[in-house]
């Protein structure tokens, strides 16, 4: 996969980064925690209004779980009007990746690359991608609309606020 760097999305901060193909954009940085820490809390569909950057997960429906591949969960969403969707899990690897998908066929991808520890401390890669490759809409609508730019920095706001929530030991933001 041929990607094209761009400028770190959090300036001074050289373990952020972001990087785009003709189908996907995703965001990175380096989070001090381990990946199966960082997995778990994504793969519970309450955390996502926690830890969402766009602002436009309101509350999944449920009860705090675990996902699996095939499961599904639900969200109320507000992307200007209130809508609720609902996602299936499309990819899993226990601690490295998980993916869903709705209807419309777009994917939201993480995934947790733990690095060597510095200091004895664990340091993971996370990224996340918004994957339009498999969109009944076609390939141009995201960014004809805007939304892969949008995407990409809603993904980077996520990242923060993952790394922010693990930092505080758990606490809300």
């Amino acid at each position: 996969m041929t990607t094209a760097p761009s400028a770190p999305p959090t300036a001074g901060d050289p373990s952020a980064a972001t990087s785009s193909t003709p189908t996907s954009v995703s965001a990175s940085r380096l989070i001090g925690a381990p990946a199966q820490q960082l997995f778990d809390l994504v793969a519970d569909p309450t955390m996502h209004p926690v830890i969402d950057g766009s602002g436009s997960v309101r509350r999944v429906k449920g009860t705090s779980r675990k996902l699996a591949l095939g499961d599904r969960f639900t969200a109320n969403m507000r992307i200007g009007v209130p809508y609720v969707i609902a996602n299936t899990v499309v990819e899993y690897a226990e601690g490295r990746r998980i993916a869903w998908a709705h209807f419309g066929g777009w994917r939201w991808r993480w995934e947790f690359e733990e690095l060597e520890p510095v200091d004895g401390e664990p340091i993971t890669r996370v990224t996340e991608t918004y994957d339009w490759s498999t969109s009944r809409a076609g390939s141009a609508y995201p960014t004809l609309f805007g939304r892969d730019r949008k995407n990409q920095e809603a993904m980077t706001r996520s990242l923060n606020r993952l790394a922010a929530y693990v930092a505080h030991s758990g606490q809300p933001l």
